[in-house]
């Protein structure tokens, strides 16, 4: 692949993405629904269909493990800096009881309801040779995945983040992530290694060695050089060095343990000191590549993976099968657990549309299980347009049940809230 050829794909791309983020977030949306479509527009469904020689000439395969290679580091810059914002406030910690509530339900009821589609969907779009229940289990960990950095973007742009209501949805989102990256592990690992069980059991020894090797050595390691070399917040070169060796070895370990490279990236962003300083000055320095450059070619690869069959016959009822149980699994456990916290109705159902913005995260989780081989194009188109509709309806239904203004905040202490798209 030539340099020229690379240098146009990522004008096209960087172009389409801004331009699409632009009007999206003119009309309402989150800009990062924009850059989501505007994969989509990249790809075979749109451009490939309006322009199939230009796109054939552009996006040729041989062509694309340039972006490939990128996108890869976007997505661990990316889930790095995730990783270092996983904190709890006081008042997140006083809510941690009814955030219980809110992220078990919104996570047990879209999983329930995954697995129960899963046979309906299993004969017709699951690839050759992978199990049923690795398949259904995956489609319940996508199902059941919320997107922490768009939840807290919207928050914090209606300036609800200090709400009882904004406090208990982020918290909660908190606990959905824990147990959804926890369940896509072991999916991963269990089909992964291609030794069934036993590669299982290989997987997780090695990745219990890593957290120990994470937290009981590396966490007190760069936490004595931080606090020797970067005092102030504010780490040198040779600190940013050592911090991008670290998180880049930790994303090799996982990546060779059959797992993805992400799952390293946000473990080493959590197991880094909790300090404001430094995560300002971290995501100072990494976000404007990683979400402006990087993450937009993500988005391009995932439209360039998707097919037109999934928009037509048989193919386009189980898509809408999707929408609709990811879309009420999440609204209904968000709305039930917040209900039992002792939120009113309002409240409650603007929690649970919060829960099911799904954005961002739902296509990490969906390039995880088309690189382990779970899911086909079909069936990763179908969850792309999931991932699109879930989080463009979050912002008008939070209009519909509790309006644009934000209520009264309480009094407790802002909570920092990342400013991803």
């Amino acid at each position: 692949m030539s340099a020229t050829s690379l240098l146009l794909q990522l004008i096209v791309i960087l172009t389409t993405a801004r331009v699409c983020g632009w009007v999206l977030r003119h009309v309402g949306q989150p800009s990062v629904v924009g850059e989501m479509a505007a994969g989509l527009m990249l790809g075979p469904v749109v451009m490939g269909a309006l322009f199939p020689s230009l796109h054939a000439q552009l996006f040729s395969k041989e062509s694309l493990q340039g972006l490939s290679s990128l996108s890869t580091l976007g997505l661990v810059l990316f889930m790095f800096v995730v990783g270092l914002e996983l904190r709890s406030t006081k008042t997140m910690r006083e809510q941690l009881r009814s955030a219980g509530y809110v992220g078990v339900l919104s996570v047990v009821v879209p999983l329930a309801l995954g697995i129960a589609i899963s046979p309906a969907l299993y004969p017709a779009l699951a690839p050759k040779g992978v199990g049923f229940w690795p398949f259904a289990l995956f489609m319940a960990a996508a199902l059941s995945i919320t997107a922490f950095p768009v939840m807290a973007r919207i928050l914090k742009d209606r300036g609800m983040t200090r709400t009882p209501f904004g406090q208990l949805s982020l918290g909660a989102a908190a606990v959905v992530d824990v147990f959804a990256w926890i369940l896509l592990a072991f999916v991963v690992a269990l089909v992964g290694a291609g030794e069934g069980y036993a590669g299982l059991l290989k997987t997780t020894v090695g990745m219990a060695v890593v957290l120990c090797a994470l937290f009981f050595g590396l966490k007190p390691a760069f936490a004595w050089l931080l606090r020797v070399k970067a005092p102030d917040g504010e780490p040198s070169t040779t600190v940013m060095a050592s911090l991008m060796i670290g998180l880049l070895l930790c994303a090799l370990v996982t990546e060779w343990l059959h797992l993805h490279a992400v799952f390293g990236a946000f473990l080493f962003g959590a197991c880094l000191p909790r300090d404001d300083r430094l995560l300002k000055s971290l995501t100072e320095r990494i976000e404007p590549i990683s979400i402006v450059v990087l993450m937009p070619l993500f988005f391009a690869l995932a439209g360039l993976g998707t097919t037109s069959n999934a928009f037509s016959g048989a193919s386009m009822g189980a898509m809408l099968l999707i929408v609709g149980v990811a879309t009420v699994g999440k609204i209904a456990g968000g709305a039930v657990g917040a209900r039992m916290a002792g939120y009113g109705w309002r409240d409650s159902l603007a929690t649970g549309s919060l829960m099911n913005a799904r954005g961002l995260m739902e296509l990490i989780v969906m390039k995880i299980g088309l690189d382990a081989g779970l899911i086909g194009p079909e069936l990763f188109t179908m969850l792309l347009v999931m991932a699109l509709v879930t989080t463009a309806m979050t912002g008008p239904l939070i209009n519909l049940f509790i309006g644009r203004k934000a209520p009264m905040a309480d009094a407790g202490d802002a909570h920092r809230t990342p400013a991803k798209p």
